[in-house]
């Protein structure tokens, strides 16, 4: 079931046992790839998106184009073999429901559940 960012409110699991889930399945990629400073560039960008855009819909508006780009960002990092069909998959669903602001907001958030959980799967 595709994660969906826009809900408002999000979905009660969305960064607790989607989040768990996500890093179960980034977790068993072959070593070389997913490795948590690759997965963390996209996450940096994601949230510098976010802060420049501060909850305001007109300002995503403005730069959606630029956030769609992560698209080619991780199709490009994938042909490096850096990342998984996996991360794609779901960086990709992800980046499809992202909206609006607040969608972006949760994308974040579940985005850093998704770090923590891959953080004590490799720990």
């Amino acid at each position: 079931m595709p994660i969906n960012l826009a809900a408002i409110p999000p979905d009660a699991e969305l960064f607790n046992k989607e989040a768990e889930n996500v890093a179960t399945r980034l977790d068993q990629a072959a070593r070389h790839l997913n490795k948590p400073t690759q997965i963390r560039r996209f996450y940096d960008e994601l949230v510098g998106w976010q802060e420049r855009i501060n909850g305001d819909d007109e300002k995503f508006r403005q730069y959606e184009a630029f956030i769609r780009m992560l698209n080619a960002k991780v199709a490009y990092a994938k042909g490096r073999q850096l990342v998984d069909e996996q991360f794609v998959s779901w960086f990709r669903d992800c980046l499809k429901t992202t909206t609006n602001a607040k969608a972006l907001d949760h994308f974040r958030l579940h985005f850093e559940a998704v770090l923590g959980f891959l953080k004590a799967l490799r720990a």
